[in-house]
């Protein structure tokens, strides 16, 4: 016996209810122009079913540049998560490149945590044989070449070079783009590299104009983690928590 079309249709807004997950992007720094940015570049690849938000950290520090900013950062992003859970949040991406407070987010969040520098990390060495990483600051290679060793896709980077512009300086200097394109060239030559990993999340809005002027992919980690994280979510799968990332124990 046919179903009625109003009883279609209240079972088919039911399984679109179902369908949509709740995914939030966290900029550990309280620049809140760089959070724009970010929001209108994982708008453009969200799918329909995805309930963003994209959200800084008002009181935490303006920029992440070394291990101080990072710990000082990781407080207020742990914060974060804790009110995300509470708001039933899904899953998570961290838009640093130092995936800062990435470990703790793990245990306190149920679903998939990621920050874009292990997603954008894994990506290039799925898409080429050796990949270069352009980032900041000097000080912050010593943290990404750590971190790429955790997560062992070290024999595959060529290298990790830094291009010796401050975070907030992405935005302020017109020259940013013109130093990063040319760098890149160079680093691509000298490493003999294929594929070009951007080291900072103030740097997605570049990735797609790189990628035409360069001729080879460009990773913006925050765009593939996002991506991976709503498969994740679809797929119910989310950080284990045998032992690891057990949640904190209370004391």
């Amino acid at each position: 016996m046919a179903l009625p079309p109003l009883t279609l249709l209240a079972s088919h807004l039911r399984r679109q209810i179902r369908a949509i997950m709740k995914i939030q992007v966290i900029n550990p720094n309280a620049s809140a122009s760089m959070t724009a940015m970010l929001a209108q570049q994982c708008q453009a690849i969200i799918n329909p079913g995805t309930e963003l938000q994209v959200r800084c950290l008002p009181d935490s520090v303006a920029s992440i540049e070394g291990a101080c900013d990072g710990v000082q950062a990781a407080y207020h992003l742990l914060d974060a998560v804790r009110q995300g859970e509470a708001e039933g949040v899904q899953g998570y991406i961290i838009a640093c490149f130092d995936d800062t407070g990435l470990d703790a987010a793990r245990e306190l969040a149920s679903g998939p945590v990621l920050g874009i520098g292990e997603a954008a990390m894994h990506a290039a060495s799925m898409l080429s044989v050796r990949y270069s990483v352009l980032t900041t600051l000097p000080r912050s290679i010593h943290i990404i070449e750590r971190n790429m060793r955790s997560y062992g896709v070290d024999r595959r980077c060529a290298g990790v070079h830094a291009a010796d512009i401050p975070v907030l300086s992405l935005e302020s200097d017109p020259g940013s783009y013109g130093r990063l394109r040319k760098l890149g060239k160079q680093l691509l030559e000298q490493d003999r590299s294929e594929c070009l990993v951007m080291g900072c999340a103030g740097m997605a809005q570049w990735a797609k104009a790189l990628q035409n002027d360069l001729g080879v992919p460009v990773i913006d980690g925050v765009q593939v983690a996002l991506k991976w994280v709503e498969g994740l979510v679809q797929l119910g799968l989310g950080s284990s928590k045998l032992i690891s990332y057990q949640a904190p124990r209370l004391k």
